[in-house]
C-alpha cells in the first residue's frame, strides 16, 4: 500500500467506514487503490457499479456494447430517461462522476471476446461479471482461471437469483474448496432453450438485491475481511423471500482448473453452443 492518507473530504465522505473496527482508514485506502472491472451495464452491474463507486473503488471499468432502451429503465438504474439510446458505458459512467469525482472510471464500449479479454481484465484487481449471456461467462470464468483473476458471479431469473464467488487461487492447501464456473456448470445449455429477460420478464428490484450481494464480495475480497461464497452458491427467491446455500465443490474433472486441465488458452474454445472445447 502507498504513503497516500486521506484527506479531509475523503475522511468525510468515507466516515462510516473509517470508524469501523474492520475497515478504518488502511482499508478505505485500500479501496481507493484498488480496480474492479464490472462486465455489463445492466440489471446486474447497475447496482453494483453504484455500491463500488460510492464505497471508493479507485479505478472502476465497466465494459458494455449495448446502448440504453426505455424498457432498460424499470431495472437499470444508473441510466436515465433522457439516456435513452446513449451507450450504456457513457451513461454509467456519467452517474459514477456526479455520485463520486475520487473514482476513476473507465467506460470500455465493447462486447468482450476472446480477443480482447486478456487486454480488457489483467489491468484490474478483481472481475465482477453482470454479463447476461452464457458465452460470456464462461470467457470470463477461464481466462479468470487461466490468469488467477478473482471473479464475482451473478445471474438472475424472472423471480430468482444467484452468487457465487471464484477466487480462482491455485497451489494451496484449499484448492479442492475453489472451484470455477465450470465445476457448477460443466456445459451451456443448447440455445434458445433457456428464455432471457426479453421473453419472460423479470421482476424490477431482483437485480438489485443481486447485484448489491456481488458488490458486497467484492469489497469484502479487496479488504480481505469476512467469508466469502467461494464453494458456495447463495440462491434468493424473491417470491418466497428465501435464501438458500449449496456447497460447490471443485471437480477434478474440470477442463480449466481441473488435475488435468484441456483448456490452456481461451482460444482452446468456441464461446457459442454448449461453449465446449474447440475440435482443433
Amino acid at each position: 500500500m502507498s504513503d497516500l492518507r486521506l484527506d479531509a473530504t475523503q475522511l468525510d465522505r468515507y466516515s462510516r467506514h473509517v470508524i469501523m473496527d474492520e475497515i478504518g482508514p488502511e482499508g478505505q485506502q485500500r479501496l481507493l487503490e484498488s480496480s474492479v472491472l464490472v462486465v455489463g451495464a445492466g440489471g446486474l452491474g447497475s447496482p453494483a457499479i453504484q455500491y463500488l463507486a460510492a464505497a471508493g473503488i479507485g479505478r472502476l471499468g465497466i465494459v458494455d456494447d449495448d446502448v440504453v432502451e426505455r424498457s432498460n429503465l424499470q431495472r437499470q438504474i444508473v441510466h436515465g430517461d433522457d439516456d435513452v439510446g446513449r451507450p450504456k458505458v457513457e451513461s454509467a459512467a456519467d452517474y459514477v462522476g456526479a455520485l463520486n469525482p475520487d473514482i476513476d472510471v473507465e467506460p470500455h464500449e465493447t462486447r468482450l471476446t476472446a480477443d480482447n479479454v486478456a487486454t480488457l481484465v489483467d489491468d484490474y484487481d478483481v472481475v465482477l461479471d453482470a454479463s447476461d449471456n452464457f458465452g460470456t461467462r464462461y470467457l470470463l470464468n477461464d481466462h479468470c482461471v487461466l490468469t488467477g483473476t478473482p471473479l464475482s458471479h451473478g445471474a438472475i431469473y424472472r423471480f430468482e437469483g444467484q452468487v457465487t464467488t471464484f477466487t480462482n487461487e491455485r497451489g494451496t492447501e484449499s484448492d479442492t474448496d475453489s472451484p470455477c464456473y465450470r465445476c457448477l456448470f460443466p456445459e451451456a445449455p443448447e440455445p434458445g432453450t433457456v428464455p432471457d429477460c426479453a421473453t419472460t420478464g423479470v421482476l424490477g428490484v431482483l437485480p438489485g438485491t443481486v447485484g448489491c450481494i456481488q458488490a458486497t464480495e467484492v469489497v469484502k475480497y479487496v479488504l480481505g475481511k469476512g467469508e466469502l461464497l467461494e464453494g458456495r452458491l447463495l440462491m434468493y427467491d424473491a417470491m418466497d423471500m428465501t435464501f438458500e446455500t449449496v456447497d460447490v465443490l471443485s471437480n477434478p474433472s474440470c477442463p480449466v482448473c481441473g488435475d488435468e486441465p484441456a483448456i490452456e488458452s481461451v482460444e482452446d474454445v468456441s464461446y457459442e453452443g454448449s461453449c465446449e472445447i474447440s475440435a482443433d
